[in-house]
């Protein structure tokens, strides 16, 4: 009997000493993949995001923090379509961690399983900011992320086979409470299909797609250009003739070129979140979308 007891305490010392199953380390591009990592890796994954939601993550420092994330990461969750080829391509050979480098399972893109619009016929530097396979700001389409939700799942799994059936079940639910949450969001933009709309930079451009927006100008005169004195007088000109219903600023752009044309063509400036956390209502995914139709709702319906 004793003996029994014996052998059980001393299986409870070796469980305990054994070590945990340690959490996949994400290091997540911006704070929308960040977000999607959380909510299909639950509490096997520990979650870093490179970026905050007012930044422009064209335009990121590979500092030497992001460098020691990268180098003990066990994925890179990146969106991909060169939109982090000034900084992600440095960070990732600085770390020297070979589990993350591209074309490794620890590598993985958003754009990598999505269609993208504007992929342009030639590729000229002298356009702009422009990405040859397409426009990468993909993430306010959700069906963008619902598809990017499932391929991340599949990599989780891959990363951590032991935990594949909780990736799985994770996204089943993430899935049902996203197409009951796209549905609403359908309804509810109703009244905005065909509203015309100026942007800052074409960063909405899967924003206005999926609602039908009419987007009849851009602040910026080529992508990742500041607008001049004179391209801001033709844009008054242009936008006098046949006015917008709302100029759309995101939170991390600066507004001032929005506010002046607004005081000249009559026209209302919202600032939208862009990224989780672009506002204080856009905590989660659910709550960008939320906030960024409330928003538009407020001035276009």
């Amino acid at each position: 009997m004793f003996s029994f007891i014996r052998s059980g305490v001393a299986l409870l010392i070796l469980a305990a000493a054994l070590p945990a199953h340690a959490a996949l380390k994400v290091l997540a591009t911006t704070a929308d993949w960040g977000a999607l990592a959380t909510e299909i890796g639950g509490d096997q994954v520990n979650v870093y995001v490179a970026t905050s939601a007012l930044q422009d993550v064209h335009r990121v420092d590979a500092k030497p923090s992001l460098v020691a994330r990268a180098r003990t990461a066990d994925l890179v969750f990146a969106t991909g379509a060169e939109l982090e080829i000034g900084w992600l391509p440095v960070l990732i050979q600085e770390s020297g961690n070979s589990r993350i480098q591209p074309g490794s399972p620890g590598y993985f893109e958003a754009t990598s399983v999505l269609t993208l619009l504007e992929k342009p016929e030639h590729f000229d530097r002298a356009l702009g900011d422009i990405h040859p396979q397409g426009n990468p700001h993909v993430q306010l389409d959700p069906h963008n992320i619902a598809r990017v939700a499932k391929a991340l799942t599949e990599r989780l799994s891959q990363l951590d086979g032991a935990h594949a059936q909780y990736f799985q079940q994770r996204e089943k639910d993430f899935d049902t409470r996203w197409q009951a949450a796209i549905q609403r969001w359908e309804g509810e933009a109703a009244p905005l299909k065909g509203k015309p709309v100026v942007v800052m930079h074409r960063d909405q451009t899967y924003l206005c797609q999926w609602l039908g927006l009419n987007q009849v100008a851009a602040i910026e005169p080529k992508p990742g250009m500041p607008p001049t004195a004179g391209y801001l007088g033709q844009l008054v000109t242009k936008l006098t003739a046949s006015p917008p219903r709302v100029i759309m600023v995101n939170a991390y752009n600066d507004p001032k070129a929005a506010n002046w044309l607004s005081d000249r063509v009559h026209a209302p400036t919202v600032v939208l979140p862009f990224s989780v956390g672009g506002s204080k209502e856009a905590k989660d995914l659910f709550g960008l979308f939320d906030d960024t139709l409330n928003k538009l709702l407020a001035v276009l319906k």
